[in-house]
Order: C-alpha cells, then structure tokens, then sequence
C-alpha cells in the first residue's frame, strides 16, 4: 500500500489552511521596489514583496505608478512569483484603474492583490467582484488571492464575514490607522511596543482578526514594528505577535527587518526534528493512533505537528530528508 501524506489524510478531503511567506515586505518607490525584489531573489521566497500604489503613488500620477508596478510583476526581478500589489482604496476613484493596468500590462497575474481601508463587507466583496471579472476578461485563468486591510471600526466589526469571502486568503492588521481612528481615546504608545500589545483595544483587535482567520483557515498578518535600528525589538514584536496572538505572518517596511521577521516565526530546529518523528511514526502506522515517548498521539496532533513542518518549508528550513514525500502530490 501507497504511504499516505499528511495533506491526503488529516483534513477529510478539504483544503489545509493556507501557509504564506511568512513575511509580507512594502515597497513604494521605485529604488524601493528593486533593493527588495533584490533582496528576495537572494533570501528566496521566505518573504513576499508588495508593491504600494496606495501610499506609493503621488497625487495626479497614479496611473504611471500602476504601469511602473506592472512592469515589475512577472519581469526579471520577479524570480519566485511572490510578488503582490496593493491598490488604492474603495473612495478613492482610482483602485479600478489600478486593477485594470496592472493585470492587462503586467506579465503574469500578481501573487495577490492587498485592498485597503476596508469599511464594509459590502465594499470588499464588490472590490473582490470587480478583480474576479477583470481577471477573467483578460483571460488570466486562475483567481487572483486578495488580502484584506483590517485598519477601520466598520471592518473590525465585521472581521468574520470579511475572512469568509472567497477569494481572501489573508487579513493585515493596520495598526496606525486603527489608533488614529480612535481621535485620541488611544494613546500613541499604542502605536509600538509595549503598548501595541498591551493596550486593550488594541489587544482585542489583534486577536479577533486572528481568530476570524483561523476560523475559516485564512492567514492573520501582523502589523508592522516601526524600529528600525534594533533589531531585537522587531524579533521581539515577531516573536509576541506569534506566540500569544496567533499570528503566522507580519509586514516589514525595512530591508533589514525581513530576515529577523523570517527566523522569529521559523519554528525551531527542535520543533522541526520533534514533529518530523511523530508524523513519520503516524505514517508507518497508516495514521492510526501512536506514541511517542510518554505521549499518545492521533489525527488531531498530527495536524498541529503537520502545520509545524509546513511553516519550516515556507521558511526556508532544513527538513529531514525522511519526510520530503509529506510535500509531493497535489494538495500540500
């Protein structure tokens, strides 16, 4: 008999929860642009470059950012196919224009498309329609995933509904704009740490967009840490945003911030060599239950040691040789 793969066995036939890079770097300008696409040629594709037509672009001349940015996705720098873009928002009477030149010019379809200022369920799915239909008048064949800014009271009140449109793959929490939206009720030590963790509006955003995503095997994003000299207070950001939030992935807006947000949400070597055995012993044992150690384990564990092993290959981990079958075949 054919050894089963986790992905063919735990999850009854459905589709795992999604598993992106596990970092998401912005970049405005056009230098911006190629130093990160240069950067991730390098790193390889632990991180997705997003490239900004909404902060990015200046007043009056939003149609030539757009065509800049479609000239970058799928060209040389593109080495990986993780390259996103994020449009403008609902009012602003451009972000249709921004969808249409960048899916007719651009090589290849973006790795997914970030829609900002979310207010209402209503404005992103008819954003989310209007991608849908122009991907299939340009003969793109498949959808294009879109990311959601959680930043606004409307979209937080309505987070759940928001993570179960279609094509969403991701939630992004925009922190700064979610203090401001406070006029003052939050203070702006909210707006880094320790208070961004601390606060408790702030707390309860954070962990109900994570909850929403998980609920309906989204990705939550964490918002992004504004140091940008020690980097020990980014690891530290990662590493709260990660372990008491839920959080698997989180903006970068600095070079030097990707490689400390990457290895802060890696699991560890230890973790990695721990849940290899297990699903290695699960599969010998046609995934019936087992033990390990002292420990009994059976489907419902193995899909938590499973989730480890898939975060180690979107991070550019070693794994044991022994479970490279885990990553063949369709559906991983």
């Amino acid at each position: 008999m054919r050894a089963l793969s986790p992905a063919e066995v735990l999850f009854d036939g459905e589709a795992p929860p999604s598993v992106l890079p596990v970092c998401d770097h912005y970049a405005g300008s056009e230098k911006l642009m190629l130093k990160s696409l240069a950067l991730q040629a390098e790193l390889g594709p632990v991180f997705d470059v997003t490239l900004d037509c909404e902060d990015g672009a200046q007043v009056g001349r939003e149609a030539e950012h757009a065509e800049l940015v479609a000239s970058l996705v799928g060209s040389e720098h593109d080495a990986f196919g993780r390259v996103g873009v994020r449009i403008h928002d609902f009012h602003h009477s451009h972000w249709r224009d921004d969808v249409r030149l960048i899916l007719r010019a651009a090589k290849r379809a973006p790795a997914y498309i970030t829609l900002p200022k979310i207010r209402h369920v209503a404005d992103a799915a008819e954003m989310c329609a209007f991608i849908e239909a122009t991907r299939r008048e340009l003969g793109i064949a498949s959808p294009i995933p879109t990311q959601l800014l959680i930043e606004t009271h409307g979209a937080l009140a309505h987070v759940v509904e928001l993570a179960a449109l279609p094509t969403v793959e991701a939630l992004s929490f925009g922190l700064m704009d979610f203090v401001s939206a406070h006029d003052g009720a939050i203070p702006d030590t909210a707006m880094r740490s320790p208070g961004q963790f601390d606060h408790p509006l702030v707390r309860r955003a954070k962990l109900e967009i994570a909850a929403a995503c998980h609920a309906h095997g989204r990705v939550p994003s964490h918002n992004v840490s504004t140091e940008v000299r020690d980097m020990g207070i980014v690891s530290a950001d990662a590493e709260r945003a990660r372990d008491e939030f839920g959080y698997t992935r989180m903006w970068s807006i600095h070079p030097a911030q990707v490689p400390v947000i990457v290895a802060a949400f890696a699991p560890r070597d230890e973790a990695i060599a721990l849940a290899a055995e297990i699903l290695l012993a699960a599969q010998a044992a046609q995934w019936g239950p087992t033990r390990h150690g002292d420990t009994l384990h059976d489907r419902a564990s193995y899909r938590y040691y499973w989730s480890v092993l898939r975060r180690a290959q979107a991070t550019g981990k070693t794994l044991p040789i022994e479970t490279a079958s885990f990553f063949a075949g369709p559906a991983k």
